[in-house]
């Protein structure tokens, strides 16, 4: 199947309500001025982003503040209903994780980094990795199989500073120009009002914004730009070798 047969569908699957808007909001903008419907996912609602609500009150805040995040950008938002902290790689999540992309049927992907600081991040990016393969098997999921439903291009973004736990720096396979989405990248992470609160109080600064920042305009100074994000994306077997975002953006 050629980039062209794809459905023009994009899924960002992540962790936590922000990861997306982190590491890979920007491009998710670009795709949608291209036209592409965008699915932005959560394995879990945030249930533990807090020091003093209970997890209830908490993960209904977040998820608000996520699906209000997408819909900036006219995306569908979400949620698996996972635990924070306790996302694992088994086979009541893997099938979770199947069903949405039989919903979905993404022709691009994009995850967390197989080696990141956290492991909810890192127990994520298998159960897309696992998903993105099987889900176009007929007998995997109770979900009908969709039209033009393959093994999509998977991505997997920048981990926070972009390096991997041992602190080695991550090598991009592709950097995507993000300057001019830049601000209303800032604009979607501003909507987790709830987390850009309680690390200001912790912090004593804006550090959920600038931390953002500092990442995006590193990457864009790599390709003489104002602000990136970085990708590696996986070519293994069945998966396609060609560079989709590359053919829409230009190779950095």
């Amino acid at each position: 199947m050629t980039a062209a047969d794809r459905n023009r569908v994009v899924l960002a699957c992540m962790a936590h309500p922000d990861d997306a808007e982190f590491v890979c909001a920007g491009t998710l903008i670009r795709l949608r001025e291209l036209g592409w419907e965008v699915h932005i996912a959560t394995l879990a609602p945030g249930d533990c982003g807090t020091m003093t609500q209970n997890r209830w009150d908490i993960s209904s805040r977040r998820t608000q503040e996520a699906a209000a995040s997408a819909a900036l950008i006219g995306a569908e938002y979400h949620c698996l209903d996972e635990r924070d902290g306790f996302i694992v790689y088994d086979k009541p999540t893997i099938q979770k994780v199947v069903d949405l992309f039989r919903r979905v049927a993404p022709g691009i992907v994009f995850t967390h980094s197989l080696r990141d600081y956290m492991m909810d991040h890192e127990m994520t990016a298998l159960l897309v990795r696992a998903a993105s393969f099987l889900h176009g098997a007929p007998n995997c999921s109770a979900f009908p199989l969709k039209p033009n439903s393959a093994v999509p291009y998977l991505y997997y973004c920048d981990p926070p500073e972009g390096i991997d736990p041992l602190g080695r720096p991550i090598e991009p396979t592709l950097r995507v120009d993000i300057s001019a989405q830049l601000e209303k990248k800032a604009a979607m992470l501003a909507c987790h009002a709830s987390q850009r609160e309680w690390l200001r109080s912790y912090h004593g600064m804006d550090e959920y914004m600038e931390s953002m920042y500092r990442q995006s305009r590193a990457r864009g100074a790599e390709i003489g730009t104002d602000a990136a994000e970085a990708f590696v994306q996986h070519r293994g077997h069945a998966y396609p070798r060609d560079d989709i975002l590359a053919e829409l953006f230009g190779n950095a």
